[in-house]
């Protein structure tokens, strides 16, 4: 999929006024790409249209509302001619959520699923009609749709119920897209799952210096066109504290409290400490 990021091609991202989305914006735009970044928030949206440049035209946008798609459509068939190579569907949101107390505020969880999983299922029902129709058209046409999870879609840990749900439905989505478009042999479906990432949702500020085990948001733009190039539909990011071997015995110690019949989320409970502890040291 090297054929994604070259000149003249385009790219819609979602998101893409801040952190990891911004960093594919400037990576398409480093390609010499045209770019539309679409993101909610006035301000970070004003400030990377001045980091891109002329390159990009940003639109500001709630992913939630289809109406708010419509318009971001009309904008690609007027800027683009309806030419898609690189849809990322990455905007999102992320809040305290919990069954009682303070996170007991169904305002919260209404918004998360909204935001996380109707913003990507509006992004495929409004846009990909466009995508197929210009790889139908041409097989010299290539194109890709990225879709940004979340390794708490996978683990499930405790603590965020919303979230997680949320970044698990998309999990979900992305596979039976990938499964859709298989015999599309010039589209392809990638589930980027970034590891412990530095950006606003882990709490990257102004002023606020970056610990070392975080990635920064460019790195994970770098691994994930790298797993495009292996035509990869699993993206599953490493950091600097987390390789992807422990990620991989974590999913499968996960996928395998129902197989064996542990009680859910063993992982994190005591009974389980030791044998999870002796299941991660093995080689």
């Amino acid at each position: 999929m090297s054929a994604i990021f070259k000149k003249a091609n385009t790219a819609v991202i979602t998101g893409g006024a801040s952190g990891i989305g911004l960093a594919l914006a400037q990576k398409c735009v480093g390609y010499g790409m045209k770019v539309l970044v679409a993101d909610w928030d006035a301000e970070t949206l004003g400030k990377a249209g001045e980091t891109l440049g002329s390159a990009a035209s940003t639109v500001r946008m709630d992913v939630s509302r289809l109406e708010d798609w419509t318009g971001l459509k009309d904008r690609v068939v007027k800027e683009f001619g309806g030419q898609i190579n690189f849809l990322a569907l990455n905007a999102g949101v992320g809040a305290k959520t919990a069954f009682e107390g303070e996170g007991a505020d169904p305002a919260a969880f209404q918004r998360i699923l909204n935001v996380n999983f109707f913003g990507v299922v509006n992004g495929i029902l409004t846009l990909l009609p466009l995508v197929k129709e210009k790889a139908s058209a041409s097989a010299d046409y290539k194109a890709a749709v990225v879709i940004t999870g979340s390794k708490q879609g996978i683990t499930n840990p405790p603590g965020n119920p919303a979230y997680n749900a949320s970044k698990a439905a998309v999990k979900s989505l992305a596979e039976q897209l990938s499964f859709d478009l298989r015999a599309q042999n010039n589209i392809s479906t990638h589930l980027l799952v970034p590891g412990w990432t530095w950006t606003a949702l882990a709490g990257a500020a102004p002023g606020r210096q970056k610990p070392d085990a975080p990635w920064t948001p460019a790195q994970v733009a770098d691994y994930l066109e790298q797993k495009m190039e292996e035509d990869k539909f699993w993206v599953l990011c490493p950091d600097n504290d987390v390789d992807e071997e422990t990620d991989k015995r974590r999913m499968l110690w996960t996928a395998d409290d129902a197989v064996k019949g542990r009680p859910p989320l063993s992982r994190w409970r005591d009974e389980y400490k030791d044998e999870f502890a002796a299941w991660m040291a093995k080689k």
